[in-house]
């Protein structure tokens, strides 16, 4: 993972997470109770949002899966 303190840290809101992984607001929230999707980090009293590269490093490791054919892990939680 590249090294935090040397890059722009970029924070994602839950809808812009959303699109990006294509994941529900349900689904993204499941799979960090389960600890298999990043978990946010606190904006505020009522505010999250995810580390950008975090979402990408989640991103890139589910097509490193299918490019070496390991099955997907989640495949029984419908998106």
């Amino acid at each position: 993972m590249a090294n935090t303190n040397q890059e722009k840290l970029s924070i994602l809101r839950r809808k812009q997470v959303e699109k990006r992984t294509g994941l529900s607001r349900s689904t993204i929230y499941l799979r960090m109770q389960e600890g298999t999707f990043p978990k946010p980090i606190n904006l505020g009293a009522r505010a999250v949002g995810w580390l950008e590269h975090e979402i990408n490093s989640w991103l890139a490791s589910r097509s490193e899966n299918r490019d070496n054919g390991q099955p997907e892990l989640e495949a029984h939680h419908a998106s």
